[in-house]
């Protein structure tokens, strides 16, 4: 028979942490905490294949799981001593979704199942605490009237709101039980009105309802969002866990709380956390009260008047502390942690891989290595390659001069700027018109995160450092200042109140993650400082990996930024970058338009010495290093005069009338351009702008070679080749040119002669083209438009309804298809290298900065990635993982 719960609790398991897949991250985490001897509530995880079997047939469940579940439901009353349902004795039970990978807030819970009008009677009794039982109980139906009955949850806030102000109090722990009993009967008789049907008081047919609605969760709209954003894919599923309630609402001995065992936005080793007492768990994630810091460093380090856990329960928060030191041992990783207080019992109620910043993710990773917690390779595995792009964009300028009109918590570092929105719908939108936007929400929950993602930065009213904001803005590398309780926000209104400040929706604010500010304005921007983690840390990687990393650059601060990167050379040098300047485009124009060699020669010789030029500095930059440069590529009608004025000057300068211009641009209008008289096709045609471009090269080679004594380095790419011959024609070109600059200069210079692979016929034909070719660079840009048939100037248009419909599991202009197009890069590398055995390969696409496209050049055996400067650290550290991730 199939199994389909594991239980836990009572100092065993049936589960461990390895079985995350099948347990979900929370349910695998749950047994391990038991199997080393933590403190967990008794529980058992329905697995991720139940999930799957409940989308397959129709949203049913597998024949024996309620008999399964009924057994581990008595496994739970035995450990405890109480019985599900029981009138005196009551099981409360709470019910939480745990995917395989952290998804924090993204799917649904409910707490305090079990209870109705007779088990809460029961429940005080049990307790001696009415108040406690009773808002215990208006929890339970505030939570799984919206989360399963589908009622709007602001209608109970609005009830809860209604009934304080009536009593003229501000705290919900102002009501006394009287108050919670009428809440109860106010919220029970809202569902009906709103569903047409009572509450229901079957605590079976609760459950239920609950492990049907987490279920359900895994495929509302923000868990969708979630996923697509962390590529994770929808046939995974979710678990569910049901686990004994303990109780942090029972009185001034209880309390709940989040931490993580280190910083999470810095890394220091600082404990690190918040917590409520006389409270549950979602009061702290939610921002529904002010949390208070778990340490007095942390109580100190904000400025915070609310006594510390460290203070007010000292005997728990030492056994706390114990436990973190423990987790991060057993986990050798930091982590994020959630427990409760029960009448000054401690129990921890989940642990899992902190999210943190990147700049925390180094210097973690950094530390433990130098604590001996973990080794360099682990270090290196613990960085998510794309999130390094954090730490590579600029952040405010300290000189300049800030309007602050307010503070907050610093909850996630980075500065940000843009139109204030207050509204994820409107931050999408207005981000999807090229805005930057800052969102302004009193407190974010999960119906926000697509705004999240869209907004540059977060700026909350509530919550704290552990807030939905914070933890979801830290993992999308996004700055966030939380609970500024300063602002007083109108969404009706759409504006926002500091003081006698009105900001409006539409105005530009600048927020700083960092230190929690506020300004009003845009505040001036610096490059960012990299820290010493960060080089020991890619000094590690680059011990791992064998893959080389290259970048795609043409300008002298491209170069610069790349070297500082750590690029191992340049990949792709775009000449025709070189030909937009002021001066030399009327020239380019000038050879477009000439009507003969001649003319097309007068203009080239006036291109050439700015061409060297921008060689020499290029090669100055890059001494010692490889340098690929791709011949002119694109069709001639792009560097074509526009305008009356641009179209005069180019007649003037090449001696003809304004109409032959306009005739010569005419005739070079192209229906299809990409496939048209571009790359390798033009200097086929007029061999003189390869001759161009090659003298240029040469010529700069051998002047920057007998400057520094070193040879240049220089790779000269044809582009588009499909054909050996037409490699042939050209290679004798440039073989001719170099010849000629070699006898005048009295030094040959040193290069090598390769092609771009972006055409499916190159793949397929590589073994012959190779027999030319010394080196091969995939253009897989141009290799995935024409192998998808696709243009990715135009598929915006459909790309995202092809994601959300399945058809790609992710963009291929963004991360390359290994399916098909790797195949084609597979083919060409076996048949390229079938021929010429040290075939030199690498890939120049916008691939080359995507980590899983950097892991499949690895496997494919190709010898260098190149990507865009910013990108080059990405690429170290993904190919050091790639490497790893082989041995």
């Amino acid at each position: 028979m199939a199994k389909w719960v594991y239980g836990f609790g009572g100092g065993s398991a049936e589960g461990e942490a390895d079985m995350r897949n099948l347990l979900g991250g929370k349910g695998a985490n749950l047994a391990e905490m038991c199997n080393i001897g933590l403190p967990v509530p008794p529980g058992f995880s329905i697995t991720t294949e139940v999930c799957t079997h409940y989308y397959d047939n129709d949203q049913k469940y597998p024949d024996t799981l309620k008999s399964q579940v009924e057994t581990a439901l008595a496994d739970i009353e035995a450990t405890v001593g109480m019985v599900f349902g029981d009138v005196d004795n009551p099981l409360l039970v709470s019910v939480r979704s745990g995917a395989r990978v952290s998804m924090p807030g993204m799917m649904d819970t409910v707490l305090n199942l079990g209870l109705n009008d007779v088990t809460v009677a029961g429940l005080a009794a049990k307790s001696g605490d009415m108040r406690f039982a009773y808002d215990s109980y208006r929890r339970f139906i505030q939570m799984y009237g919206n989360v399963v009955l589908g009622v709007e949850h602001y209608y109970f806030e609005d009830l809860l709101e209604n009934h304080k102000e009536d009593r003229g109090v501000t705290l919900d722990t102002e009501l006394d039980a009287d108050d919670l009993k009428q809440l109860v009967i106010a919220f029970k008789e809202k569902v009906e009105e709103e569903l047409g049907s009572p509450f229901p008081e079957d605590p079976h047919e609760q459950l239920w309802g609950a492990i049907g609605a987490v279920f359900r969760s895994w495929r509302i709209p923000r868990a969708a969002t979630y996923r697509s954003l962390n590529n994770i894919p929808e046939e995974w599923g979710t678990a569910v866990n049901v686990q004994a309630m303990v109780f942090g609402n029972m009185g001034d001995d209880c309390a709940t709380g989040v931490a993580f065992t280190r910083d999470p936005s810095t890394g220091e080793n600082a404990f690190y956390g918040e917590y409520l007492i006389n409270a549950q768990g979602e009061d702290v994630v939610a921002g529904i009260r002010t949390p208070q810091h778990l340490t007095v460093y942390g109580k100190e380090r904000n400025n915070s008047k609310a006594p510390s856990m460290e203070m007010v329960m000292p005997d728990i928060f030492a056994q706390l502390n114990d436990v973190r030191h423990k987790l991060e041992v057993h986990y050798r990783d930091m982590q994020d942690i959630e427990f409760t207080v029960q009448q000054g019992k401690l129990w921890m109620l989940q642990t899992r891989a902190g999210k943190r910043t990147t700049a925390a993710g180094l210097k973690i990773a950094v530390d433990m290595v130098e604590e001996g917690l973990i080794d360099k390779a682990t270090a290196v595995g613990m960085i998510e390659p794309a999130s390094l792009d954090q730490l590579l964009h600029p952040t405010l300028d300290p000189g300049a001069n800030r309007n602050v009109i307010a503070r907050g918590l610093p909850a996630s570092p980075g500065a940000a700027c843009g139109a204030v929105v207050f509204s994820a719908d409107e931050a999408e939108k207005r981000a999807g018109q090229g805005d930057a936007v800052v969102l302004v929400r009193m407190e974010t929950s999960p119906e926000d995160i697509h705004g999240m993602h869209a907004a540059k930065g977060v700026l909350t009213a509530r919550g704290g450092m552990t807030s939905h904001a914070a933890v979801v803005a830290r993992g999308m590398g996004r700055p966030c200042v939380a609970g500024a309780g300063e602002l007083r926000i109108d969404y009706q209104e759409a504006a926002m109140y500091v003081r006698d400040l009105t900001v409006k929706s539409g105005d530009i604010i600048t927020i700083d993650g960092s230190n929690g500010e506020i300004m009003l304005g845009e505040v001036a921007t610096i490059e960012p400082e990299l820290s010493s983690d960060f080089s020991v840390l890619m000094a590690w990687a680059d011990e791992f990996r064998t893959l080389g990393v290259r970048t795609n650059a043409e300008t002298a601060e491209e170069v610069r930024t790349a070297l500082r990167f750590g690029a191992d050379g340049i990949g792709l040098s775009r000449t025709e970058h070189m030909f937009f300047d002021g001066e030399r485009i009327v020239a380019v124009r000038e050879m477009i338009v000439a009507s003969d060699e001649a003319g097309r020669r007068a203009a080239l010789e006036k291109i050439l010495p700015m061409q060297r030029d921008d060689f020499i500095e290029l090669f100055r930059l890059m001494t010692g290093l490889p340098v690929t440069v791709r011949l002119l590529d694109p069709p001639l009608h792009e560097f074509l005069p526009k305008g009356d004025a641009e179209i005069a000057e180019v007649a003037k300068a090449a001696g003809v009338s304004i109409e032959e211009v306009r005739q010569r641009a005419s005739r070079l209008e192209e229906s299809n351009p990409m496939l048209g008289h571009r790359g390798c096709r033009l200097a086929i045609t007029y061999p003189e702008i390869c001759e161009m471009q090659a003298r240029a090269l040469f010529e700069a080679a051998i002047t920057v070679t007998k400057e520094t004594g070193t040879p240049v380095d220089l790779e000269v790419m044809v582009p588009l080749i499909v054909t050996k011959r037409e490699l042939d024609i050209l290679k004798a070109v440039i073989d001719e040119a170099a010849d000629a600059v070699g006898s005048e200069q009295g030094v040959r210079p040193h290069y090598t002669v390769g092609t771009m692979i972006e055409l499916p016929r190159a793949c397929l034909m590589a073994g012959e083209i190779a027999e030319t070719a010394e080196f091969f660079s995939f253009g897989t840009n141009d290799l995935t438009q024409t192998t998808f048939g696709v243009s990715r100037d135009d598929a915006a248009t459909f790309m995202a309804h092809y994601e959300k419909s399945g058809i790609f599991e992710i963009d291929p202009f963004i991360s390359l298809d290994q399916d098909g197009v790797g195949e084609l890069v597979k083919i060409g590398a076996e048949r390229g290298r079938a021929v010429r055995s040290k075939l030199k390969l690498g890939i120049c696409g916008e691939h080359g900065g995507d980590p899983s496209s950097v892991a499949f050049c690895h496997r494919a055996g190709l010898n260098y990635v190149s990507c865009s400067p910013f990108r080059v650290p990405i690429a170290r550290l993904a190919a050091a993982q790639a490497a790893l991730a082989d041995s």
